[in-house]
């Protein structure tokens, strides 16, 4: 039996375990990527172990999410990274000079390598082959001080292309809206989706990076294309043919499902509030009227694409009573439509232009109105994420969505008398790097500066063997990291405060969470299906944490919450009968005897709930080394005590460590 694509990349970095779907593996990684958002902590993280620089081959930290510097909690953190990054090994990329997943994708990424990111949607570089995958950001510390990344063997799906797109009016987005419209945003959890067939041969590099972009709603680990020509010329195009190699799946490759997709039966589509999975096509919401619309983000912003937005507004005006927005996906593609006269167009049509940078994307800034409808190419539209829970927040395809910013209501892009032509990739991508600053050659010299919002990582002690407490608070299904943690400028700034920044935890949900978590000295909480869906900001784990969180109990939970929730030494528990989910309730006195015990040896774990006088039996299902972070307090207790051996011998050559399985 031959490989896939996704086995191939996972044997050459397999340091241990097989690669059966379901089994543990340890895999070596080539790069990781941090942003602002996550990595002031993720660096606070690394310099807590002790080492003194980055082994991993290639670390970035970006700043592109906490751009507004309305105080100097911002520009703080911004000057941290960039002396963190210099001290310790990594490149920075500072504020304007564009999103994490355009840049990296444009500069850094290669075939056939492994990438993490503290970042939920690091999978876009899966558009260029590879391996990318979400992470909190204690992995990413982890990583960078020389340890593997663990993860159970996901399955592979197939979607084999086929056809093309059959007019301009249907995108990449269309793609995966498709994908989510048949899966929902829970159907791609503990999978990767490998993409083959002739049809991938009529998407560009760009459209790939789209679709495997987007492809972190379906709760995929990730998403990869194969390397071929089509990214071959990309690469040439960044100055950085070297990087290409050809891969591919072998010809008798076999697959875990297999699912059909035909390029030339797609429409447009549109995701409706308040999921990426409410998707509908664009035609049965004719006539919708638009406040708002938003271009750009990581998911839609990359020169061809924006390079049609101009051509389709160039000449015209933006419907009267509507806001337009766009932000660039990085310097690059800014700097060349301004070269070229695209920015032009974009003013001239009354366009609002924002920075390369994430920006309305996670709240920051360009909330819509009261009760307003706002039309975005984003890849999220969570009740609230945008800044005010009151709009309605739909997700479509960029050239639909600036159709809709011209006639002020929602109409179907296929009846369009505006004529398209189709944009060709450029031959050569401008190059101008002077923003992307390389690590210092003279680490001891450089001097890591903290402002005073930037605050000491909290730890959690050993995990008690004995928990009693109260139900603090009861959720549903589909409960994401924006309803755990808030996103926007308000929040934001605090994300290397966790004392600040704990004070928010589900305020969108229940305002006064935190004061009952602090006056109850902690307790649990209890979730639905699929809960911590979305990003990875891992303070919906370790601001819990800090306010005395000790176990979240869940039908299901998101793959990368579950993560960072074991990283902070919070236990995820799940009910091993469904149905006992409708028998507790918020402020229920519960109590679990004999946990360390039952976890050492595997066995299921008893809830006594004191307020109604029944049992309820909860499973973990934690690997080897999940149980022993847990016993210990979480991931960071883990690598000081068990991961990382000091080499006294070696003392003179710096430290050396020893990853151990």
């Amino acid at each position: 039996m031959g490989y896939n694509l996704v086995q191939q990349i996972f044997k050459r970095h397999l340091a241990a375990g097989n690669l059966q779907a379901g089994e543990r593996v340890s895999l070596k990684v080539d790069q990781v990527l941090t942003q602002d958002a996550t990595g002031t902590l993720a660096y606070l993280q690394f310099e807590a172990m002790g080492i003194p620089r980055i082994k991993t081959p290639l670390a970035v930290s970006y700043v592109d999410h906490n751009i507004l510097q309305t105080d100097f909690r911002n520009p703080d953190d911004h000057l941290y990274l960039q002396t963190a990054a210099s001290k310790y090994g990594a490149y920075f990329s500072a504020p304007g000079n564009g999103i994490c997943h355009q840049l990296h994708l444009e500069r850094f990424s290669a075939p056939g390598k492994i990438l993490l990111g503290s970042d939920s949607h690091t999978p876009t570089a899966g558009g260029m082959g590879m391996i990318a995958m979400g992470t909190g950001g204690l992995d990413i510390a982890a990583v960078m001080g020389g340890g593997c990344y663990e993860l159970n063997m996901p399955k592979v799906t197939l979607v084999h292309v086929q056809g093309q797109l059959k007019t301009p009016w249907v995108t990449a987005m269309d793609v995966i809206l498709e994908l989510l419209r048949r899966l929902s945003v829970k159907g791609g959890v503990g999978w990767i989706i490998e993409y083959g067939g002739p049809g991938v041969a009529d998407l560009s590099l760009t459209e790939r990076a789209t679709i495997t972009n987007m492809g972190a709603e379906l709760g995929l680990t990730c998403s990869i294309f194969p390397s071929d020509e089509r990214t071959r010329g990309f690469l040439k195009a960044q100055g950085r043919e070297a990087a290409w190699l050809e891969l591919g799946p072998d010809v008798d490759a076999e697959y875990d499902a297999v699912l059909e997709l035909d390029l030339s039966e797609l429409e447009p589509l549109i995701a409706k509030p308040h999921s990426p999975d409410n998707v509908v096509p664009i035609r049965t919401l004719k006539g919708t009227k638009v406040d708002q619309v938003c271009v750009g983000s990581c998911t839609n912003s990359s020169y061809q694409t924006l390079k049609a937005v101009a051509a389709i507004l160039k000449g015209r005006t933006l419907a009267p009573q509507l806001s337009m927005t766009i932000n660039p996906g990085s310097k690059q593609v800014y700097e060349m439509l301004a070269r070229e006269g695209d920015i032009s167009a974009l003013i001239c049509a009354g366009v609002r232009l924002l920075e390369a940078a994430c920006g309305p994307c996670i709240g920051m800034g360009q909330s819509p109105g009261t009760g307003a409808v706002s039309v975005r190419s984003f890849n999220r539209n969570f009740h609230g994420r945008c800044g005010h829970k009151s709009a309605g927040v739909y997700l479509c395809n960029p050239l639909a969505a600036t159709l809709f910013a011209l006639t002020g209501e929602m109409v179907d892009p296929m009846e369009s008398d505006i004529y398209l032509a189709e944009i060709a990739e450029p031959q050569n991508y401008l190059i101008n790097d002077n923003r992307l600053y390389p690590p210092s050659a003279e680490p001891d010299r450089v001097e890591v500066i903290k402002g005073p919002n930037i605050k000491e990582v909290p730890l959690k002690g050993e995990l008690e063997d004995e928990i009693s407490c109260q139900v603090l608070i009861k959720l549903g299904d589909g409960v994401s990291t924006d309803d755990i943690m808030p996103a926007g400028s308000k929040v934001l700034p605090f994300r290397s405060n966790i004392p600040a920044i704990s004070e928010y935890v589900f305020s969108n949900l229940d305002a006064g969470f935190a004061d009952r978590a602090k006056k109850l000295g902690g307790g649990i909480i209890v979730g639905g299906e699929n809960y911590g869906q979305g990003s990875s900001r891992e303070h919906a784990a370790l601001a819990p944490m800090y306010l005395g969180v000790k176990a979240v109990i869940a039908k299901s939970f998101a793959r990368i919450h579950r993560n960072n929730l074991i990283n902070y030494g919070i236990l995820p528990l799940e009910f091993a009968v469904v149905t006992d989910y409708d028998t507790i309730e918020q402020g229920n006195e519960i109590s679990i005897n004999q946990l360390r015990d039952s976890l050492e040896n595997s066995m299921p774990i008893k809830l006594h709930n004191k307020t109604k006088g029944c049992d309820i039996t909860l499973k973990s299902n934690l690997s080897q080394r999940e149980r022993e972070m847990i016993l210990l307090g979480g991931l960071l207790a883990y690598i000081r005590r068990k991961v990382y051996l000091f080499n006294e011998n070696e003392r003179e050559n710096g430290y050396v460590y020893h990853f151990t399985q």
